[in-house]
């Protein structure tokens, strides 16, 4: 038996290596990763003005804002403006849906189409405040217009594998993509008490809940495989983790990486380009 054929055509798995099938999960950060968006965080220059700044500029001037005075775009930024995430929270959820269908895509959208289109579960992870069902609406609606490269009906078709193996009834197409979106998880970690200036610490704790999901999930999937001779063994899923910031993937990375059941790999996307992630590791000088 051919079980790496199997695997691929029925769970929709992806192969390591020559021995070694892996169940492959997906999390995103949203803003400059899957999408740039137009939202802009309000600054207050030395004037008193308002001042809006982009996602992708935020994160390489968060640490200063408050802190120091610094340039931006020919203003002296002093601070932040009163209520700077406004449109970043429950108020702002209205326009985040249109802003999704109309925004550019990021330098990991790839993997996020290869995660929908593939039927396989995903997290956002994501500073953001929105009421969390806003950001599944968001990805309904792209799923649904079959926007950059997703594919409704190859996402359909690879959910019905999914619903074979584990014994479910049939659904109709919209029926199986909600059901979908409702396996996936959404974490807008300054959603309620949350920070957006310091997401670092809401992060991980999401990623936390995430990870355990997964391997919940996995071991059910793969004891109905097992049981209905779809696979012989039993294998390690993983997950990859992508964000444009540099401190949450650092972070990310730091706390999972010590943990002996550890599942996570981290990529940074910052400057447009997706890459594994590796700690730089001190040298001690004498």
């Amino acid at each position: 038996m051919n079980y790496k054929k199997l695997v691929r055509q029925i769970i929709t798995e992806i192969i390591d290596d020559a021995t070694t099938p892996v169940m492959k999960y997906y999390s995103f950060d949203w803003d400059d990763n899957l999408m740039f968006m137009p939202t802009k965080i309000y600054l207050k220059d030395k004037n008193g003005k308002t001042v809006g700044m982009s996602t992708e500029d935020f994160a390489e001037y968060r640490t200063e804002i408050g802190n120091e005075d610094f340039n931006y775009e020919g203003k002296t930024i002093v601070g932040f403006a009163d209520d700077p995430f406004r449109d970043f929270r429950v108020t702002g959820d209205k326009n985040f849906l249109k802003d999704a269908m109309i925004a550019p895509t990021g330098p990991a959208w790839s993997d996020f189409v290869e995660a929908i289109n593939n039927g396989s579960i995903f997290s956002i992870i994501t500073a953001r405040g929105h009421t969390p069902s806003v950001l599944k609406t968001a990805v309904y609606n792209l799923i649904k217009k079959n926007m950059h490269g997703i594919n409704s009906n190859t996402l359909a078709k690879n959910l019905l594998k999914y619903r074979d193996l584990a014994d479910e009834d049939k659904l109709t197409k919209d029926q199986l993509i909600k059901a979908y979106l409702d396996m996936c998880r959404f974490y807008p970690v300054s959603f309620g008490e949350g920070s957006a200036t310091n997401p670092e610490q809401g992060k991980i704790i999401a990623m936390e809940e995430f990870v355990n999901y997964v391997k919940s999930i996995s071991h059910q999937l793969q004891k109905k495989a097992f049981m209905k001779n779809k696979i012989s063994n039993y294998f390690t899923p993983f997950i990859g983790f992508s964000d444009d910031d540099v401190r949450n993937v650092e972070s990310m990375k730091k706390h999972f990486e010590k943990k002996d059941d550890n599942i996570l790999k981290t990529y940074l996307t910052a400057g447009g380009e997706k890459k594994l992630y590796e700690r730089k590791t001190r040298t001690r000088t004498r």
